[in-house]
């Protein structure tokens, strides 16, 4: 039977034979870790100390024409391999969708819990880890499970998509200074600031999915945003919390509403040029309001996706690591033990767990996960492993032979952030920190770019 499910899609991709019926199921499972478990997302230790709105793993299974995939986005900092990795091995167990036909990638909540995967970071940290490694150990299940109950949710369905714009949110977080050096965060009103080191990505790209008698199934929006909003110690979704409340009031709470994050590795939510405080719960709710007018808006724009069926490609990208100049590592190790009055400064303390992280693992390579997956002739889903500089995904929109291509960062791992080659020499926080060398970025681009043409169907089939 596989030669004959090959031949259809070959027929599809020709043009000879349309895609057949679209089925999709959406469903949420609950992965609020436990009291007193460490949060994520900062250098200092926090610990869980209350809930304010519970965090969901998020599931949108289709299927067409025989092949199903699965968009999985969890409310958490972060989606580590090896967690992804057992978590697609379950799912594919439970449900038959191949591996690399499931794209499971984390919103980038500063307040979740922290996802120790036994790596150096974690020992060196010194945390208490006790409740976040049991969490761990569950996590893979309950995300398998958020899969499994959307494809037994399975029916027909009509797809819809859009792309809506927003540009008074999203600012780019590094500035050239009037000293010449790069800012990071630099601060509200600061009178050195010159302008921008670099865009923002104003894309709210928006799919819908309707049941067969227009009962409102999922819709998946995405934005270019950091999600560092609510703080403190309580659990929290952030921003996203919001959009979905407000979704649902209008399409009904039995629709799941799906955020993913873009390509915001650089991209915050502060305003530099507003007085106004910009952080806590009143903040995350302001934007998220804003967000959801935009989904809102953007839902008069829709137009359904025909053409081409459901199609996927991934590839392992293998990555440089990040040099260590001579000297280094000895200095990373005597900065990493220093406390009290002798506390090292941010930056220095960031520098010392990078080194010291990427000369534990130099002696593997640095693998990265490219992932697309095509829903007929205009939409197209990149899953990309990493904190991503936003330059590097207006690069791949801009070659996407795709109307609509979303970008969810934070997908199938983690590899740190990933500047572009520009960035580098201009340094601050996000090169400082950065485990993988110049280039890797475009790299990684450039991979998406080739799978994203190669799943484009030819010019003929395309249909309007």
């Amino acid at each position: 039977m596989r030669w004959a499910f090959v031949l259809i899609l070959l027929l599809v991709s020709q043009g000879i034979v349309s895609a057949g019926a679209l089925r999709v199921g959406a469903a949420s499972v609950v992965i609020t870790p436990p009291a007193g478990t460490a949060m994520a997302g900062y250098f200092d230790e926090r610990l869980e100390q209350g809930v304010d709105n519970d965090l969901y793993a998020k599931a949108t299974v289709l299927e067409q024409d025989g092949s199903k995939a699965a968009l999985v986005v969890c409310d958490l900092l972060e989606m580590p391999r090896p967690i992804s990795e057992e978590a697609r091995r379950l799912i594919e167990q439970k449900t038959g969708i191949a591996l690399d036909h499931v794209m499971i990638s984390g919103t980038h909540t500063h307040t979740g819990p922290v996802l120790p995967v036994h790596g150096y970071i974690d020992q060196a940290r010194g945390w208490k880890l006790d409740e976040a490694e049991k969490y761990v150990t569950t996590l893979p299940a309950l995300i398998a499970r958020s899969v499994k109950e959307a494809d037994a949710k399975l029916s027909e369905a009509s797809a819809f998509a859009a792309t809506g714009r927003e540009e008074h949110l999203a600012f780019n977080r590094r500035f050239f200074m009037s000293d010449g050096t790069v800012g990071w965060n630099p601060g509200k009103l600061n009178p050195k600031i010159v302008r921008p080191a670099g865009p923002m990505d104003p894309d709210v790209p928006v799919v819908y999915f309707e049941a067969s008698d227009h009962k409102p199934l999922a819709t998946y929006t995405n934005f270019a945003m950091h999600l560092d909003t609510t703080g403190g110690t309580r659990v929290s979704a952030d921003y996203p919390f919001t959009l979905h409340s407000l979704l649902a009031r209008v399409k009904g709470p039995e629709m799941v509403s799906v955020f993913s994050i873009g390509t915001a590795g650089n991209i915050a939510h502060v305003d530099v040029n507003w007085s106004d405080p910009q952080h806590g719960p009143a903040e995350a709710a302001r934007i998220g309001t804003i967000l959801a007018a935009d989904v809102l808006k953007t839902y008069r724009a829709l137009e359904p996706i025909h053409g081409a069926g459901l199609r996927t490609r991934s590839r392992i990208v293998t990555l440089e690591w990040a040099p260590i100049a001579e000297g280094e590592l000895e200095q990373a190790r005597k900065t990493a033990v220093k406390f009290g009055k002798n506390r090292p400064t941010f930056l220095e303390r960031v520098k010392a767990f990078k080194v010291m992280d990427v000369a534990s693992r130099n002696s593997r390579p640095l693998e990265a996960e490219v992932q697309v997956i095509a829903l007929g002739d205009d939409v197209a889903w990149v899953g990309l492993p990493g904190e991503i500089f936003v330059e590097l995904g207006l690069s791949i929109k801009q070659h996407s032979p795709f109307r609509h291509t979303i970008i969810a960062e934070l997908a199938n791992g983690n590899i740190g952030y990933v500047p572009n080659r520009e960035a580098y020499p201009q340094g601050n926080y996000e090169v400082v920190t950065s485990r993988c060398a110049p280039g890797s970025g475009e790299r990684l681009a450039q991979t998406a770019i080739e799978l994203l043409k190669e799943l484009k169907p030819a010019p003929s089939t395309s249909a309007r």
